[in-house]
């Protein structure tokens, strides 16, 4: 395990790919072969039973298996090679149907999609978590204002809850897409040598097998790899988005600005030489992920060129990144549950901030009142003007357009936020409607 194990990744996935589980799922899906056939009637449902009952992690020698696996140049041939003996010491007659017509590939991709299966599982119920914080904090700060920023320079008033909408929405299209993915993922392989089937892996045999192993059937996508890149992908998009949130919060928390902060904790965000600060600490282990996954599934994209009917080597290349891909995402999700589930929101700094440019952020309020009488250019041009003098002599925007006389009608109004916001309220409460019905 790595230095760093216990920041980037979540305990449970963790254990989720473990040597122990991974043999595990391998196991579970020669038992469930050695089921299929026996119910069909291909083998004896006796040597079914003895083969189910020595699939079992416990006894197979594992630091053999892997110092064998090079031999084969997976993990199913050693693998099968101790089931054989184990359940020939038990019934020799069993042993003859261990594995009976299928190939490694058919063992292991399908032991990879049960552990996606179980990984979904846990990752639906944490979206669903992290939906919910993202729904909580957008009805809290529904009004609270702030300043919306583009190209990181100060733009026009929104509220708080305005962007908390919008990570919202991000995750939810995730949480969508993943769902889309479910379907095409959650299928056995089951083909054979070459994907043709034989006599011992029939149309009724792959239908008991996806019976029994809660999976859909298929048509063998041994070298057509799109089902495990739509996964990795799909996954990615949900790190990105995830990311985006730690960025925001991580640029928010910036001294100069103030405006929230990760979750306290006693020694947290601390400095090794600097007793002041308060780091993003959660915000940069997102980061961090977040900037590994799509190197990653570029890696699982690249690999879908493969030749012929089983690939050397690009099919090879997917096992372990597929798991990191996944292992970072959970980290993630964690990650985010624990900075949302926590933050810190501070309303006040955030209305401190709109002034800091002397009113500039107005302007566009200004101008848009003056054309209906000026006109748009002129319009434009005049306000243009009264901000370079305010920006030369340190005035606010108002003073100077005061000075010049500028005819408004009560021009206090342009120059409160809660008037600059635009569609900001309305958009938030059709999405706190719509979350609402749903979560």
């Amino acid at each position: 395990m790595s230095l760093y194990s216990e920041i980037f990744y979540s305990k449970e996935i963790n254990s989720l790919f473990s040597n122990h589980n991974q043999i595990s799922k391998l196991l579970k899906v020669e038992e469930i072969l050695a089921q299929a056939q026996a119910d069909s009637g291909i083998i004896p449902q006796e040597a079914a039973k003895v083969i189910g009952e020595c699939c079992n992690v416990d006894y197979i020698d594992l630091e053999r298996l892997k110092s064998d696996v090079h031999l084969g140049g997976n993990a199913a041939i050693p693998l099968v090679k101790q089931l054989v003996r184990i359940v020939k010491n038990n019934d020799f007659e069993a042993s003859k149907y261990v594995h009976y017509g299928a190939t490694s590939q058919d063992i292991i991709d399908t032991a990879t999609v049960l552990l996606i299966k179980e990984y979904l599982e846990w990752l639906q119920g944490k979206t669903q978590q992290l939906k919910t914080i993202l729904l909580e904090l957008t009805k809290a700060h529904r009004d609270t204002l702030m300043m919306g920023r583009t190209l990181l320079q100060q733009a026009k008033p929104i509220t708080f809850g305005l962007k908390t909408a919008g990570w919202l929405e991000a995750v939810d299209r995730s949480d969508e897409r993943i769902l889309q993915t479910k379907q095409r993922v959650l299928t056995i392989q089951l083909g054979g040598a070459v994907g043709s089937g034989n006599d011992r892996i029939t149309p009724k045999v792959k239908l008991a097998f996806a019976d029994l192993l809660g999976l859909k059937d298929s048509f063998t996508w041994q070298s057509n790899r799109d089902n495990f890149s739509e996964w990795a992908s799909a996954l990615s998009i949900l790190s990105g988005s995830l990311g985006k949130i730690a960025k925001d919060i991580s640029l928010l928390m910036q001294t100069e600005i103030g405006e929230v902060f990760e979750p306290a904790a006693e020694g947290r965000g601390g400095s090794s030489t600097m007793p002041h600060k308060r780091n993003p600490v959660i915000c940069a282990v997102m980061l961090a992920n977040a900037t590994r996954t799509p190197n990653l599934t570029a890696t699982m994209l690249s690999s879908m060129v493969q030749e012929h009917e089983r690939s050397a080597g690009l099919w090879h290349a997917e096992w372990e990144v597929l798991t990191q891909i996944m292992a970072l995402t959970a980290g993630t999700v964690e990650k985010a549950i624990e900075l949302l589930s926590g933050l810190e929101v501070d309303k006040e700094r955030m209305l401190h901030n709109l002034e800091t440019t002397n009113g500039l952020i107005y302007a566009e309020n200004i101008s848009l009142a003056l054309s209906q009488t000026m006109g748009k250019i002129q319009a434009h041009e005049l306000v243009e003007k009264a901000c370079e003098i305010a920006i030369r002599e340190h005035k606010h925007l108002k003073e100077v357009l005061l000075e010049q006389s500028v005819a408004l009608d009560d021009m206090g109004t342009y120059f409160n936020p809660k008037n600059s916001i635009g569609q900001s309220i309305t958009l938030i409460d059709s999405i706190i409607a719509q979350y609402e019905n749903q979560l």
